[in-house]
């Protein structure tokens, strides 16, 4: 049974290109499908999270994140009466727009896209859902629904707003062009709150990266379980473990620990969102919208706990030299074929050129246009490829 503020299927806002209902899916079940099938999110499988593609098998790759991502939004949503196939889709769809190299790449891409429009993987992951995707017969992207475009423009919070946060600006004439061109076929509603479901994938995001690099830094070896357990609330799960199985062998404890991390981060988020639901008492998706701030969130003290584990994390596993010295080869190869497609477009693959002829045609605009199609290209690709395309092209000894 879904609670009043919960994303109902049958009242969805539809899609930009009305399509007959399913006989046995609701619609935000076919657009996690859709999903699930695109070419995006099978590229996710061979892109980085903090290391990159090919230094182990172990890591965490976008997909097996994504994948934890969407396992913790169904399990939140469904303990709150929400709509649990609109917060896995959301929660599947919320990493599509990510380059190669991660946040590394996503940097250098932000930098050489400055003068072009800018870059912001949120906005990219929306350029690809609505138009990159070409598969179907009558439109371009996959057609997603209304509510399933807002979760993922808004799942962070309000695009526009005067409080300055890391994702956000201040009009609509500051957004990144792929979600302005979005925005302005189906208003998004981009200055208000998104629905409780996309707030789920949201913190679940939050859940999945704090349990997992935690994981991916110990088998790393860039810290060790007694660093860990001078932090708060990781140190107390070990000890925990450490009361109930003294003696237990290494790797078990290790995971008996930091599975107790994650539940203790997603029951806390379910029991701040069950008291707020409570006294706020919304009776619709609107209501969810129009509050003054995301009704799914941290407990303060966890919220503070977690601002020393990030920091810790940053310290010890982002800025690892390791780490620092892959960033900065990587950077060199975005910062390499960039402009190299940029200039050589004829370099594109043969079913780009339709695009890179699009764009020249555009006039004064032409250089900008182009520089978009080569961001698509390059933005969509894996590590490996990325790789295999730098030392083909550019440098086969970096």
């Amino acid at each position: 049974m879904l609670q009043p503020y919960a994303c109902h299927p049958e009242a969805s806002r539809g899609r930009l290109f009305p399509e007959s209902i399913s006989t046995f899916r609701s619609p935000f079940q076919r657009d996690r499908d859709r999903i699930i099938h695109s070419s995006a999110f099978r590229r996710l499988k061979h892109k980085t999270q903090v290391f990159v593609e090919h230094e182990g098998d172990y890591y965490r790759t976008r997909m097996t994140h994504t994948i934890e991502v969407a396992q913790v939004a169904r399990t939140i949503a469904g303990a709150l009466g929400l709509n649990t196939d609109l917060a896995e889709a959301v929660a599947l769809a919320h990493d599509l727009g990510h380059p190669p190299f991660g946040h590394t790449g996503e940097d250098a891409l932000a930098v050489l896209m400055k003068e072009y429009g800018g870059f912001d993987h949120n906005a990219q992951a929306l350029r690809i859902v609505t138009k990159l995707e070409r598969h179907y017969a009558t439109f371009d992207g996959l057609n997603l629904t209304w509510e399933t475009l807002e979760g993922i423009a808004k799942h962070n919070g309000p695009v526009i707003s005067d409080k300055g946060g890391s994702h956000q600006v201040p009009d609509r004439a500051s957004l990144p062009y792929a979600l302005a061109e979005i925005d302005a076929q189906w208003n998004l509603e981009l200055e208000t709150n998104a629905s409780a479901e996309a707030q789920v994938a949201a913190v679940a995001d939050d859940c999945a990266y704090n349990h997992h690099d935690l994981h991916d830094g110990l088998r790393a070896g860039l810290f060790t379980e007694d660093d860990l357990c001078e932090l708060p609330m990781v140190g107390e799960c070990f000890a925990e473990v450490d009361r109930l199985y003294p003696g237990l062998e290494a790797t078990r404890r290790r995971h008996e620990a930091l599975r107790r991390v994650f539940g203790v981060m997603v029951e806390d988020v379910i029991a701040v969102a069950q008291n707020r639901l409570a006294g706020l008492q919304p009776r619709s998706v609107d209501d969810i919208r129009a509050m003054d701030g995301p009704i799914i969130r941290f407990s303060k003290p966890l919220y503070q706990s977690l601002k020393v584990v990030k920091m810790f994390l940053f310290q010890r596993m982002y800025r690892a030299p390791r780490v620092v010295a892959e960033r900065q080869r990587v950077t060199a190869m975005v910062n390499g074929l960039f402009p190299l497609f940029l200039d050589r477009p004829e370099l594109l693959p043969e079913d780009w050129q339709g695009d890179v002829a699009a764009a020249k045609a555009k006039g004064n605009d032409g250089r900008t246009e182009l520089a978009r199609v080569v961001l698509d290209y390059v933005a969509g690709m894996t590590d490996r490829f990325a790789i295999q395309e730098y030392h083909r092209l550019i440098d086969p000894d970096l």
